[in-house]
Order: C-alpha cells, then structure tokens, then sequence
C-alpha cells in the first residue's frame, strides 16, 4: 500500500448489536465508500485493515458490518476512527474529469503565460468548485469551470491553463 493515503470517511458510532457500524462517507455519492474495501482504519498512530461485508443507506448515514467486528462492543471500538485507502483503489477518472488530490500541485498559467503560482487546494461552493492558487503569498480564486475559465489541464506536464484576469 502507497504511502499516500486517501481520507473518505469516518466511523461515526454504532448501528444494532451485532456489530454494524454507522459510517460519515467523505465519498460523492456518499455510498461510493463501501466499493473501496477493504478500508484502512486509523486513530493516531495505528491502523488496521478491514473487510466490509456488507453495508448500505440508512436514512441519512451509511451503515457497514465489517469481518470480525460481530458485537456492538467491538464496533463501538472503532468510533472515531478515519477510513483511509490507498488510491489505487479509486476508478480511473474519466476522460476531462478530475480527482482534486490531482490538480494539488499543478502550475497554474493564463492563456497569455502569465503565472498564477501553483494550485493550492480546491474549494467546493454551491454554484462551482474554486481552484484556489497561491504565487508570492498573492493568492487567486479561479472558478473551476471547463471551457470557460479553465481552458487546459495536462497532468502528464503537471499545468493548467487559465482564462482569468492576472489583476483579478
């Protein structure tokens, strides 16, 4: 497994006695999470793989039964702990489709070359997701809108081009 872990949710209590799980999934949809097993569970500085049986919506939460956890006590052990994989596990993006953990990092220019620094973190709103870029301590707000704002990503080169004003 990579040294670079992706967070996609948390065990956040106990569902039932025997041993179910509610889960807080970090995952669009939110039910994704139970395609990834099996999870790494971390607390601190340990960690434990485990196997997800079964698992599904309930109400507005996802519930797991993972192998070997079949009492509400031993489930109620793994409260708190983050659900973590190993990226490798994600599907393929589709093509013109992104993982933000991928545009992390990118240079960022205009169409008229123009530096915008590197991409710094990606922000979701309600209307869009931002691009959030930083150059000098000036950072910039760039919607993250294909083919307008947005013009070219090349994550092979490791740039993304931008039609946005520098003075902006």
């Amino acid at each position: 497994m990579s040294e670079e872990f992706i967070s996609v949710g948390k065990v956040s209590g106990v569902f039932g006695v025997k041993g179910w799980i509610k889960v807080f999934s970090y995952t669009e949809y939110r039910e994704n999470i139970l395609a990834y097993s099996p999870w790494t569970l971390r607390k601190g500085n340990q960690t434990k793989q485990v196997v997800v049986l079964e698992g599904r919506i309930h109400s507005k939460t996802i519930v797991a039964y993972l192998k070997g956890i079949d009492s509400r006590d031993l489930a109620a052990e793994l409260n708190g702990w983050e659900i973590i994989i190993d990226p490798q596990q994600l599907p393929k993006a589709r093509k013109g489709e992104y993982y933000w953990r991928d545009l992390i990092g990118l240079k960022v220019k205009t169409t008229d070359d123009v530096d915008f620094g590197i991409v710094q973190q990606m922000l979701e709103t309600g209307a869009n997701d931002v691009v959030v870029t930083l150059l000098d301590e000036r950072e910039r707000l760039i919607p993250f809108l294909q083919g307008e704002t947005i013009i070219e990503i090349d994550l092979t080169a490791g740039t993304m081009i931008v039609d946005w004003d520098p003075d902006f």
